[in-house]
């Protein structure tokens, strides 16, 4: 049989030829692209020749290259369109591919010629771009137990494809759970709801061969109907189900996994001799230790708190005039700010989704783009990874850039959330290699032939996930390690973060903001009185956000907790956590955290980042033009187009002349004058 994954790809500009991989065609594959990555690395560490940057770390740089191929195909469909064969390929594949990772980055012969590079990196005429992927290179190995004794090797080593095993459970057990639970509704149930989400109520419903409707645990469902639904006993079903993600099936349950994932970091940690996981995982960041991520989620937190709780006191007196007589809940919360938000603002959120159609909206990302950055997006006849998926050219001055590929829709197969990732890195280390660049989404998918409306926040997630794409895109350097969002975490959400300015603009909503039917423009009120509510219940979102990050940052910064969810009570409750208010991602079905490492003791990064993109966006304002050309093509040439190849401290000074201060956040979030 032939495997398309071992062929050379004859696709427009090599794009996966999604439509004849078979799931058969994985395991294959990947035991032929683990081998050859393993003779690869043989190679280079055994090469007789004295090491140099050439024979050593660029042909470290290539030997992935295959396995990379594949691993971003596989990992893509996991993800967005999984089924029990990949599951179980993903549960074999985790211990393998941690293994060749350890067994890499832990070879003595190899780490020897890096480390002898960097003895001697002032004698070897190395480039700025050359010299920070030896220091990255060397880092990685030093931090994966290079310098560990042969016994410190094999427990790490351990310890390692363990975590894989428990991360890979983790994500599978949260999806299971959002893929079996459904409440099917009737006419009644739905009555009084908007007609948007009684299409995606439908479409949920007709995906899953149910009459009538269906409310999934999908995002992009639940927070809908949770602001509008007036059954307080519906709206505490679907927010307890959401919220016991993780929780609800003795099968699935995670509390188990979370403990042994937390205390094989705390020994990973203490192995390489570092006092707890955050102080490890800190290190090549932009915070650097837990104590400067606590000191600014504090700064933050105190004002929101207040605020928050002013809002709470504030909705409870609403909820129990409308002949309520309870304490705010948190599925009462949602539903009650959205009535307060059209009394006080004259913002009804089915009124605004008229105005943003998925469709004129993937037009103002792509716009945006063009103005700040030349780009021309072209649609394009090549495979996708599924039938919803879209994909684009994308050109400057006629050139080539790279491959943008949308996947909007949520589906029962597609684990929930939004991200960006792709199928191949920019780099120019051969030639130009251009990158190919995915968003996914789960915004609900309407009944045929009607139009997939957006929230606010919706429209947000969008232009987000599009400002990691453009970061991917414009990548301008050598080496594919340090291309595009291969950068500090607490770095990489800026250039997403500061992308959805763009979208808080009169002057993008002015064009874009469509009625879905009629194609008449938001009216002027409407889009002034959306913009003025911007920081409305913001008390709510920065306290759900700021407490997971605290917890996250406990559970990583002392004694591993036996209970971990016993140690979130705790922390919440040291914090002052409003009753009505939960964590953004509680323990049990905290995705970002414990489906993998890239955001344990990270989820604070939003927020870091968050700092940044708020005085960023400033520049602009200051320059009389939110397109103004000086500005963007310095944010071009400083955040957009350098990857991982300068500290990033350094490139934010480049672009801004100095590191900004927290008050920005604070007086875009509406907290300046909150007394702490």
């Amino acid at each position: 049989m032939t495997n398309p994954l071992l062929e050379p790809w004859t696709t427009p500009f090599e794009i996966p030829p999604f439509d004849t991989i078979a799931d058969a065609h994985f395991a294959p594959a990947f035991e032929a692209a683990i081998a050859e990555t393993r003779e690869r690395v043989t190679r280079i560490a055994t090469d007789p020749d004295a090491p140099d940057f050439g024979n050593t770390i660029e042909a470290f740089e290539r030997s992935g290259d295959f396995l990379h191929r594949i691993s971003t195909v596989f990992y893509n469909r996991a993800a967005t369109d999984t089924n029990e064969t990949v599951k179980t390929l993903q549960r074999d594949l985790s211990p393998k591919l941690s293994a060749l990772r350890a067994d890499i980055r832990m070879n003595g012969s190899l780490f020897a010629r890096i480390e002898d590079l960097w003895q001697r990196r002032g004698e070897c005429a190395l480039t700025q771009e050359q010299d920070r992927v030896l220091m990255l290179t060397r880092q990685r190995f030093v931090r994966d137990g290079a310098l560990l004794d042969s016994d410190g090797k094999a427990r790490l080593k351990d310890i390692l494809g363990r975590l894989a095993v428990l991360a890979t459970l983790f994500s599978q057990n949260i999806q299971k759970d959002e893929e079996d639970w459904v409440l099917s509704l009737t006419e009644a149930d739905v009555e009084g709801l908007p007609a948007s989400l009684q299409s995606g109520l439908r479409g949920a419903a007709a995906e899953r061969d149910l009459e009538g409707y269906a409310l999934t645990l999908s995002r992009s469902l639940v927070v809908p109907f949770l602001q509008s639904t007036p059954r307080r006993d519906l709206r505490e079903v679907a927010f307890r189900a959401w919220a016991a993600r993780g929780a609800s099936n003795p099968d699935t349950a995670t509390a188990g996994i979370v403990r042994e994932i937390l205390t094989l970091r705390a020994e990973r940690a203490a192995l390489l001799g570092y006092d707890s996981y955050a102080d490890y995982r800190l290190e090549p960041e932009m915070a650097k230790t837990p104590a400067a991520v606590r000191d600014l989620l504090m700064q933050v937190w105190r004002p929101a708190r207040i605020r928050a709780l002013e809002d709470q006191a504030h909705l409870t007196a609403m909820m129990q005039a409308d002949g309520v007589n309870d304490e705010l809940a948190p599925w009462d919360w949602r539903y009650y700010a959205a009535i307060r938000q059209k009394h006080e603002q004259g913002i009804d959120d089915a009124e605004v989704k008229q105005y943003l159609n998925l469709e004129t909206l993937i037009e103002a990302s792509f716009a945006c783009a063009t103005r700040l950055f030349g780009l021309t997006f072209t649609p394009l006849n090549a495979p996708t990874p599924h039938p919803d998926a879209r994909a684009w050219e994308v050109t400057k001055n006629g050139v080539h850039l790279g491959v943008f590929i949308g996947d909007y829709f949520a589906r029962s197969s597609k684990r929930s959330g939004a991200w960006c990732s792709r199928f191949r890195d920019q780099s120019k280390l051969d030639g130009p290699v251009s990158p190919i660049v995915l968003n996914v989404c789960n915004f609900a998918k309407p009944q045929a032939g009607a139009p997939a409306l957006l929230t606010f926040d919706d429209a947000r997630t969008l232009f987000h996930e599009f400002g990691h794409a453009l970061h991917g895109l414009l990548s301008d350097v050598t080496y594919a390690s340090i291309s595009g969002t291969a950068v500090a975490l607490d770095f990489v959400e800026l250039p997403s973060q500061l992308y959805e300015h763009w979208l808080s603009t009169p002057q993008v909503l002015e064009e874009f903001a469509r009625h879905a039917e009629t194609g008449a423009p938001m009216p002027e009120d409407l889009r002034a009185r959306l913009l003025a509510a911007e920081t409305i219940d913001q008390g709510f979102a920065t306290v759900e956000y700021v407490a997971s990050a605290l917890v996250d940052l406990g559970f990583h910064s002392g004694p591993v907790p036996q209970d971990p969810l016993a140690r979130e009570a705790e922390i919440l409750r040291g914090i002052g956590m409003p009753e009505a208010i939960t964590m953004r991602h509680a323990t049990q079905h905290f995705q970002h955290v414990f489906s993998g490492d890239m955001y344990a003791s990270g989820y604070y990064s939003y927020m870091w980042s968050e700092v940044m993109d708020a005085d960023a966006f400033s520049a602009f304002e200051e320059s009389g033009d939110i397109f103004d050309p000086e500005t963007a093509r310095s944010l071009l040439q400083n955040i957009y187009s350098t990857g991982g190849s300068c500290d990033p401290v350094d490139l934010y000074t480049a672009f801004r002349g100095k590191m900004p201060s927290v008050d920005s956040l604070l007086q875009r979030r509406g907290f300046a004058t909150a007394v702490v």
